[in-house]
């Protein structure tokens, strides 16, 4: 079940690399509240080693069955936004992104392009106040002995 959900974009990086696999890396390196009335695709900076570009549009959702997941983050010494992206045009785009730090590792397990970026201070803060009104912990079951 949807329980809200906050527009955010996403700032992609393209670099050049000296490797015999591969003459580019591409990743998701930050995650920006989005305020509306972006482009979906907006240049930030361009040299001939490395391209910075922001993509708009995504939501990052929160779903009651996921808040496990996102307490699990939201308390972690260093919470991450997981963003799954997939090469569109010869251009890396963000497809997915989530708080939860299970769904996260699903993304990873997946073998799908995916990134863990630092989760912004704003965002940090809007997760734990749906966690302080919605988040149950569940009970801890201790080892049964007999």
């Amino acid at each position: 079940m949807l329980m809200d959900r906050i527009p955010i974009a996403v700032i992609m990086q393209r670099r050049t690399v000296r490797h015999r696999w591969a003459d580019t890396a591409w990743s998701a390196v930050a995650v920006v509240a989005d305020p509306g009335g972006l482009a979906p695709l907006q240049p930030l900076s361009r040299t001939e080693d490395e391209e910075l570009y922001l993509v708009s549009g995504l939501q990052l959702e929160l779903h009651r069955d996921e808040d496990d997941g996102y307490y699990e983050n939201w308390a972690a010494p260093e919470p991450k936004i997981f963003v799954m992206w997939r090469m569109i045009d010869e251009r890396a785009i963000p497809s997915v992104a989530s708080a939860s730090y299970a769904e996260g590792t699903r993304m990873l397990d997946s073998g799908d392009a995916t990134d863990g970026i630092p989760m912004p201070s704003d965002i940090h803060a809007w997760l734990g106040e749906y966690l302080r009104t919605h988040y149950q912990p569940r009970p801890h079951r201790g080892r049964q002995h007999g």
